[in-house]
């Protein structure tokens, strides 16, 4: 009678045991789920990308792992409460980056800002000096209208910026960059070959007039 009453203890000991730690870690999904969302309410989705994927990946595997062990007649959630707190530690460092690529993403586009203002005022002033014939005429009205637009353009990013829009001024300032940096490439070519066609009738106005041979 003893023996059996040993017996039973210890069946039931063993099952409190295995039922103990084949508990879903409920607690540790809803923590790494909660910090996941966290890091997206921050912007990391959109300032670390591939940060973000790589948590939302390994939460993905964390949750198959469970599924997996729960299909068990014994299961073991250790590695799926790894995978969970390494989740968790993905998380605070994306949330970290994210930050930092803000501050780096602010200063970018302030940078860019104070180029594309030296662009537009250089551009204003090679304007002056382009070629007006009767082609040149109408192809330097378009490039004053695209220099106003890049300096209109500048005012727009400024005011984002002041919004807290990184993203947003930073595409429009890139744009605005690579427009005013077109319109001086393509005034310095005008000009250029506005000098290369004055160069032979100047050399020509000062090469000395043969004298006449004396009879």
């Amino acid at each position: 009678m003893k023996s059996k009453l040993i017996i039973a203890i210890a069946a039931m000991g063993i099952a409190v045991l295995f039922s103990s730690c084949a508990k879903v870690p409920q607690v540790e999904i809803d923590a790494a789920t909660a910090a996941i969302q966290s890091t997206k309410d921050a912007g990391a989705d959109l300032y670390v990308p591939e940060a973000y994927q790589a948590m939302v990946d390994s939460m993905k595997s964390a949750n198959e792992k469970v599924e997996v062990a729960k299909a068990k007649w014994f299961p073991n959630y250790t590695k799926a409460k790894d995978l969970l707190a390494k989740v968790n530690t993905m998380a605070t460092d994306a949330k970290a980056n994210t930050e930092k690529r803000k501050v780096e993403l602010k200063a970018e586009v302030t940078t860019m800002i104070g180029e594309v203002k030296a662009l537009v005022a250089e551009n204003t002033a090679l304007i002056a000096k382009a070629p007006r014939g009767k082609e040149g005429k109408e192809a330097l009205e378009a490039i004053k209208s695209d220099n106003a637009v890049a300096e209109t353009t500048v005012t727009e990013v400024e005011a984002l910026l002041a919004n807290g829009d990184l993203l947003g001024s930073d595409s429009k300032i890139k744009a605005a960059k690579e427009k005013a940096t077109s319109i001086k490439a393509e005034l310095d070519e005008a000009i250029a070959k506005k000098g290369a066609a004055k160069a032979p009738a100047a050399k020509a106005a000062k090469a000395p007039v043969a004298k006449k041979a004396k009879k």
